[in-house]
């Protein structure tokens, strides 16, 4: 009688142990995904069942902009369970969405995933050929940039979730008539360059790739903190400012930014880092003031063409005054030639990696090839 009691309660053990440890789709650690160490915009509770209880929530906890939280039960199909009030039960994984952004489309291709892709926004400026080529077979279709959605193209793609970017010009009412549960994804509001590719863990939660996303992100986390380790004995730290005048005003991403803690990473001092916001608009004159003698200047724009310092001068005469502009400083990427959107959200170590080659060439190898940014010409 006691040994049955024993071998009984080994089972029951064993049990909860295997409940625990998977989804009820695939042999996932269910702690695996739980309380993620940089993204400050969710946050994941697994039940001994394998249902994840997951909370979203803005990461710079700007109420006027959206929601304050979403909560989402993420159960199992073969799991039949109770979900908490107040959660929307998803079944999980799902097999047919829609993204309306690129760095939420960056997470399906970081875990190659593009099968489960339905539906964009559009194709203008996108590089992907695989996506492309879905679009040009009709296993993608476009429906339609913000605020002009069309509900008959959303429901021909028969998504089960759609993941949206939250804000108030999203144009969402179209979507919500559908009935279809919309899934916020806040990776672009992180200010934390690896919790913003953190939530290629997030996107895994929903699309059953738990494992691929624990590897890719340890990898990216790896590259990244090896890097920013490197640079932290360097003795020099030069200063560096980032964008451009558009529509009367200077746009900087302020001290919080992602942007800037990838500048402090690659051993310089953004001319902002006092300022604590994401982004703030800035006079040209004030711009000037701050980073007149600054020794970089960042820029990501679409310019038509080849972009050159004669071009920068062109736009603005008084960008010839700036030091970074008369010492051949300027750092450089263009949309229209790389995918930067695309894939940079799960490649900031290639980001901090062009920087350091920038900021701190003795660091990085000779032969080094950049992937996004490199010194205009």
């Amino acid at each position: 009688m006691l040994f049955c009691t024993l071998c009984a309660a080994v089972l029951a053990f064993w049990s909860c142990k295997q409940n625990a440890g998977t989804n009820g789709v695939g042999d996932v650690v269910s702690d695996s995904l739980d309380n993620p160490r940089y993204a400050k915009g969710y946050t994941v509770k697994t039940m001994p069942n394998g249902v994840r209880l997951v909370d979203v929530a803005d990461p710079q906890k700007d109420k006027d902009r959206m929601p304050v939280s979403y909560h989402f039960a993420l159960v199992p199909k073969a799991v039949d369970a109770q979900v908490p009030e107040g959660y929307t039960e998803v079944k999980v994984p799902i097999e047919r969405t829609i993204v309306m952004t690129m760095l939420q489309m960056s997470n399906f291709t970081a875990l190659d995933a593009h099968d489960v892709i339905k539906g964009i926004t559009g194709t203008k400026n996108l590089f992907d050929k695989d996506i492309l080529q879905r679009v040009k077979k009709g296993d993608i279709v476009k429906i339609g940039m913000e605020g002009e959605f069309d509900p008959e193209l959303i429901l021909s793609a028969n998504p089960q979730v759609i993941f949206i970017s939250p804000f108030k010009r999203g144009g969402y009412d179209a979507i919500k008539e559908t009935g279809i549960t919309l899934i916020p994804h806040l990776g672009y509001k992180e200010l934390d360059p690896l919790g913003q590719a953190e939530w290629v863990k997030y996107v895994a939660m929903f699309i059953g790739k738990e494992k691929e996303a624990n590897q890719v992100f340890a990898e990216i986390e790896s590259r990244y903190l090896d890097l920013k380790k490197k640079v932290e004995g360097t003795k020099t730290r030069p200063t560096v400012f980032s964008g451009e005048m558009h529509g009367g005003n200077w746009y900087a991403v302020g001290g919080k930014n992602y942007l800037a803690q990838i500048f402090r990473d690659a051993g310089a001092d953004y001319v902002l880092k006092d300022d604590n916001t994401g982004g703030v608009p800035i006079e040209y004159e004030k711009m000037y003031a701050t980073a007149a003698n600054a020794d970089y200047w960042r820029i990501l724009n679409s310019y038509p063409g080849d972009f050159s310092y004669e071009a920068l001068k062109s736009s603005e005469p008084r960008n010839a005054l700036f030091k970074a502009f008369k010492d051949r400083h300027v750092i450089y990427c263009n949309m229209k030639q790389t995918p930067y959107y695309e894939i940079s959200p799960v490649k900031p170590d290639a980001v901090l990696a062009d920087l350091v080659a920038i900021f701190h060439p003795e660091l990085m190898p000779a032969d080094y090839q950049p992937v996004f940014y490199k010194l205009l010409k």
